[in-house]
This record gives C-alpha cells, structure tokens and sequence, in this order.
C-alpha cells in the first residue's frame, strides 16, 4: 500500500493543478487485479477506457487480496488520500466467501459510505452477490445490502461488479473466481457508463 500511496501522490504532484477527476478503486483481489499484469487490472483498464473517451481521470488501485469489509474499514482513512474526488466501492466478497454475518457486512459498508460522505468524496457502490451454496437463507440477507444501502445513502449504484463474468469460464482465470483480462474489459463496459455518469456529478459538485 506504500507503493499505491505513493504513485497516487506522485501523480496528483504531476497533475499540476489541472482539473482531473482523482478515482480511487478501493476493493479486495477483484479491484487489486488478482494474478494479473500492471496493465491489466480493473483501474488500469478504467483509466484506459476514460482517457481514451475524452476524460481527465487519475485512477488509482486501492485493491488489496482478501480484504473483507471489516479490513477495507480499518484501512479506509489512510488508503483513500485526501484530494480524492471518487471512491468505486467494491468490497464483501470475501465477506460471503467466509461466511462472515451479513450484518457485519452491511455495518461495515454502511460506515465506510458515511465517513466517506463526510469527506465530502463521491461515492460507487458496487454491489456483490452471495454464492449460491451459502444457501438460500444467507443469500436472502446479503444480496439486498448493497441496494439497501445505496439507497439510504443516496449513492449510485452498479449491481453486480461481476455482471456478465461470474461463472463464464472463458473471462475468468483457472480458478474460476477471478476475472482473466478479457473479463475485466467486460466488467469494465459494464460500469463505464455509471462511472461516467458519476465523474459528470462530480464535475458539477465542483462548479457550485
């Protein structure tokens, strides 16, 4: 994460005043690019699709592999820099994966949004579903999350950040999770269009 915080800084020092949209992707091994290259992760790829579209955007990877939520909570304040304007929200896989009480997971999320509102930072939720064999019950309780609290928040929100990939073998890696490259330019179509919706908020925050 020194690493992540310091090419963040490095950029917004290279920016040199200029109006660009600062994005942070903060998320678990689906935002961090799980076994894949440097260019080839859900941010870069974002930031490829924004610039080449005509947006001023600086995105960066605040993904870490196996985060949950109670860990991106404890990481929040200091891995989403101050001058950051947009934060992807992509966080509870790991959450379902383990099983871990969906009240927890909504808790979490539900902090994170609000303290990020009080920063005054702009807010995409992107929603997760629970896996099927955690059951019926569990997944009664943990798919309605990310819409209820999009919601109570007032924040947009994509659905599921894996719409389209979950469960296509050909756009995940060999163990069947994880979005291959060619499933991270299908996650990115998917929520480009809210994205750009969302950087267009921004931009008329800015002018108020």
């Amino acid at each position: 994460m020194i690493a992540f915080l310091a090419l963040f800084l490095s950029a917004a020092a290279g920016a040199g005043g200029t109006d660009a949209v600062r994005i942070v992707g903060l998320g678990d091994s689906l935002m961090a690019g799980y076994q894949l290259g440097p260019h080839e992760g859900f941010n870069a790829r974002l930031q490829q699709a924004l610039t080449a579209a005509g947006h001023d955007v600086e995105v960066a990877n605040a993904g870490v592999s196996g985060d949950t939520t109670s860990d991106g909570l404890a990481r929040l304040d200091w891995s989403v820099p101050d001058g950051t304007d947009l934060v992807i929200l992509e966080l509870g896989a790991n959450d379902a994966l383990r099983g871990i009480s969906p009240d927890i997971t909504r808790a979490n999320l539900d902090a994170m949004i609000a303290r990020l509102k009080e920063r005054g930072i702009a807010i995409l939720l992107a929603g997760m579903l629970a896996p099927p064999n955690m059951g019926p019950d569990y997944q009664a309780a943990f798919d309605p999350i990310y819409p209820e609290l999009a919601a109570k928040h007032a924040v947009p929100l994509y659905p599921f950040f894996l719409d389209g990939v979950a469960a296509t073998p050909g756009l995940l890696l060999a163990d069947g999770m994880h979005p291959n490259p060619q499933g991270v330019d299908r996650v990115v179509e998917g929520i480009l269009p809210l994205v750009t919706e969302t950087i267009a908020a921004v931009r008329s925050a800015r002018r108020m």
